[in-house]
């Protein structure tokens, strides 16, 4: 499909709209940031058309979507594990925040994940200051992982501007 020139630069702009949004949403636990910056990236492709360098670079910035997508699990649980924390707390505490999400957003996940985090280590270890440890590191690893997701969503959002202005 061949759009005019003032189509294109409408889509463009619409379309790097919705990712400054999804850019920003990354900070708000329950919108997928990187998913709604790939959306408006597959939605441009599909009306503009594909072709071997933009669909390289389409592939990047869906690979670069679904780490983006798994990197805040992965952080936070490597830095609840730093501090001692168990697989199993981990992963009640990983359910905990899906269900929270669901239940109580934009922070219900947040906060359930690190609720029961803190449950299952108190329950395991009877020692209240471990048990704060482990979730205070698994908090400071949700913000690390807030600043990892905007970095990938930027380079993301670079991606598409090399696609629109350089293909």
């Amino acid at each position: 499909m061949e759009l005019d020139q003032a189509a294109r630069v409408g889509l463009q702009a619409v379309a790097l709209a919705v990712m400054l949004f999804g850019l920003f949403s990354v900070f708000i636990q329950i919108l997928p940031g990187p998913l709604i910056i790939w959306i408006p990236t597959l939605v441009y492709g599909l009306l503009t058309g594909f072709n071997l360098a933009n669909g390289i670079l389409f592939a990047l910035i869906t690979l670069l979507m679904l780490f983006g997508s798994v990197v805040d699990n992965l952080i936070m649980g490597q830095k609840a594990r730093e501090q001692g924390a168990s697989w199993l707390a981990i992963g009640v505490s990983l359910a905990a925040g899906v269900v929270g999400s669901l239940v109580f957003p934009p922070f219900g996940g947040l906060i359930a994940a690190l609720l029961a985090l803190f449950a299952v280590e108190f329950y395991r270890l009877r020692d209240m200051q471990k048990a704060l440890n482990s979730t205070r590191s698994m908090a400071i690893g949700c913000g690390w992982a807030s600043v990892a997701r905007f970095a990938i969503g930027c380079v993301m959002i670079l991606l598409f501007l090399a696609w629109i202005y350089l293909t």
